[in-house]
């Protein structure tokens, strides 16, 4: 390990936000330990295409004994960890008066309660470093109300509740605690939730004011501002929207499309 390299732990690394970004940051020197309840083994190929130390743990994150051999597996290799990327979730579609109580618990283990224990692992190296970041992906659905979303959005706006009670334990003992907010991405779930039917491209770009869903990169760019160290020094405790402007606009769809 060079003495410039960087050590960062991604979640859902497999595919989408968590491989661009995984990517992203091997491009910008750091060294890597990544996550997923699959192989990630296209993003190992491309990360170390790209020079970077990595290693993997496979799991579910909701296991607390998965979650320290992640944060052993830092620990044993790279001796630190400097980023958290709490990237891994799941989407569920349907309306509040037909979801299980089951269903709705687990949309929480994955988005909310892993992230915290992601957190408590990881975050403890870091405090005990006096120095480190965790960015939390959230979403916009985590400032904003969608219908048929009841687990999704409720575990979106707790991961920025969270988010924002780290920081303000932690930004004092040199550990900062972000969040970004995607807008809707091209990634797999994506494709996922649009095969279900609920709805389709032009749904979402005739109400994005920039007129395109994200790109997976255009989240991984803005994770990537909130783990440097330098760039985003005194950034913490935010919640940090990419979304096109889709939180930003109030207006209606004729309105929207004459301003294009």
């Amino acid at each position: 390990m060079t003495k410039a390299a960087r050590i960062a732990v991604v979640t859902g690394a497999a595919q989408g936000i968590g491989r661009h970004t995984a990517e992203l940051l091997a491009e910008r020197g750091y060294s890597l330990v990544l996550t997923d309840r699959c192989p990630p083994t296209e993003t190992l190929r491309t990360v170390r295409e790209r020079g970077a130390a990595v290693v993997d743990v496979l799991g579910d994150i909701v296991d607390e004994e998965i979650v320290g051999q992640i944060a052993e597996a830092a620990r044993a290799r790279f001796g630190r960890a400097d980023v958290l990327v709490n990237n891994a979730a799941i989407s569920l579609i349907a309306p509040a008066e037909s979801l299980s109580a089951a269903d709705y618990r687990r949309v929480l283990e994955i988005n909310l309660v892993a992230p915290f224990l992601l957190s408590k692992a990881i975050g403890t190296m870091m405090l005990a470093q006096g120095a480190g970041s965790i960015i939390n992906v959230a979403s916009v659905a985590g400032v904003v109300g969608i219908a048929d979303r009841a687990a999704y959005n409720a575990s979106k706006h707790g991961l920025i509740g969270l988010t924002r009670t780290l920081a303000a334990e932690w930004g004092g003992r040199g550990v900062r605690v972000n969040a970004v907010c995607p807008g809707w991405v091209k990634t797999g779930m994506d494709l996922t939730d649009q095969a279900a039917g609920g709805y389709t491209d032009t749904d979402i770009t005739g109400r994005v004011p920039m007129g395109r869903f994200a790109r997976p990169d255009d989240i991984a760019r803005a994770i990537a501002f909130l783990a440097d160290p330098q760039e985003s020094a005194f950034v913490n405790g935010h919640a940090l929207l990419v979304d096109g402007g889709w939180t930003a606009d109030g207006g209606w769809e004729s309105l929207r499309l004459r301003h294009r």
